[in-house]
């Protein structure tokens, strides 16, 4: 008999916040750094949005994670690869081929940080009943967003801190990143003690698909399975512009359309009410999901997701630079973001029940990537077309696909709801 559901409380928010801070650092820091070192608003939207592509064929190697050694093993390993292609970007930072060579660590770590997602998402299923899964998905969403804030806020902060002590942006990223690299490896090691080793036994090892191919072909057969992943690529799809061009908005000046925040206020921001907020709404959204089922939820949901991006464009047309005005729309979006991911969180889940259910879940999060990556790609050029406030109202209304779909798509209307007999 497996022995689900050990130590829950211990290891889940320890690994959730070890797989969120390097994508947080490969696709929302390394704009912000390539922001202050001077690269142009379309090299960064089109470069950065480049490095979700590891996110998007991560389905390619999947199998072979359910196929070869443990999960365990494997985010472990990955973890440790990480921290070496992030000491490798602080390394570089104040070589003259800065651009390029960070780029490729930052590959490494997007690839890495990709595989990471697919053992530890995996991991996550196999260790956890059903409904445990639908009360942790709050949890471990909220410990994934607190990493990103971490990166946006606490990591953004140093940067700037330096960047006022040394009057030098490449030597005060150079410091952050290589300090950051330490952090990640102290996590990693983190990991190593806490994690049980859930897959010694022999009834996990029974689940595992027969063959590479039979992963794929089970995963397309599934009913309504082109529905689901029209829903799945378009649920984003504002964000996934929005979250690009944020931070450029609040550091570009006023003779630009921006806001001239520096880069300390900006993480500032982001790492104090940014942490609160996005912590509430993940886990409030888990605990109505166990509660209530995902049906009642989903739309809310999805509306929290995207109507607070208005406010970004508010900001921009007002020109409103008050730090209060910038606060509250923080506020109404990390909630909003936070609240709304929950569900998405826990469609995937559903998406991926079933026998080789590590790779599907693997396969859906590749569709949700390049639901991210596609449009991210261009988020700079729409940006330069539309200005700032164009742009923001544009992300506004690519919400409304994933809105349309909704009547289509189908799942348990209970399904992750906590039962009588199951504890929380």
């Amino acid at each position: 008999m497996i022995q689900k559901d050990k130590r829950a409380w211990a290891w889940i928010p320890l690994l959730y916040f070890t797989q969120g801070l390097p994508y947080v650092l490969v696709v929302t820091v390394s704009v912000i750094m390539y922001k202050k070192l001077g690269v142009s608003n379309e090299d960064i939207g089109l470069y950065t949005s480049l490095l979700y592509l590891p996110w998007v064929l991560k389905p390619l190697w999947s199998p072979f994670i359910d196929l070869k050694s443990t999960k365990r093993n494997w985010f472990l390993a990955m973890q440790l690869l990480i921290s070496i292609a992030l000491l490798g970007v602080g390394l570089s930072l104040p070589t003259q081929m800065f651009f390029m060579t960070t780029l490729a660590c930052f590959w490494m770590a997007a690839f890495a940080s990709a595989t990471n997602d697919i053992a530890s998402d995996g991991y996550y299923m196999l260790g956890l009943t059903e409904k445990k899964q639908s009360f942790f998905v709050g949890i471990r969403s909220t410990f994934y967003r607190l990493a990103m804030v971490t990166g946006e806020g606490l990591i953004v902060i140093l940067a700037g801190f330096l960047e006022q002590k040394y009057g030098d942006n490449t030597k005060a990223w150079s410091i952050t990143m290589t300090a950051t690299a330490f952090l990640m490896l102290a996590l990693t090691v983190s990991n190593f003690f806490v994690t049980p080793k859930y897959e010694s036994s022999e009834a996990i090892a029974t689940q595992k698909p027969k063959g590479f191919w039979e992963v794929f072909t089970s995963f397309f057969n599934k009913p309504n399975i082109g529905i689901a992943l029209t829903f799945i690529l378009t649920y984003r799809l504002g964000e996934s512009q929005l979250v690009k061009m944020v931070s450029p908005f609040l550091l570009d000046p006023l003779e630009k359309g921006g806001l001239g925040y520096s880069t300390e206020q900006l993480g500032t921001i982001f790492g104090t009410v940014g942490v609160i907020f996005l912590s509430l709404g993940g886990i409030l959204g888990g605990i109505l999901i166990s509660r209530d089922g995902l049906k009642k939820w989903m739309l809310p949901m999805v509306l929290s997701l995207n109507i607070p991006n208005i406010l970004y464009a508010i900001l921009a047309f007002t020109k409103t630079t008050s730090i209060v005005a910038v606060t509250t729309t923080v506020i109404f979006e990390k909630f909003g973001y936070g609240f709304g991911f929950a569900a998405f969180l826990m469609y995937l889940i559903y998406i991926a029940e079933g026998k080789s259910k590590t790779s599907h879940y693997a396969i859906a999060t590749g569709f949700m990537a390049l639901g991210m990556m596609l449009p991210g790609m261009i988020s700079g050029y729409i940006q330069q077309w539309l200005g700032y406030g164009g742009f923001f109202i544009w992300v506004v209304i690519a919400s409304l696909p994933a809105l349309f779909l909704l009547k289509f798509i189908t799942y348990p209307a209970d399904f992750g709801k906590k039962t009588k007999n199951t504890d929380a």
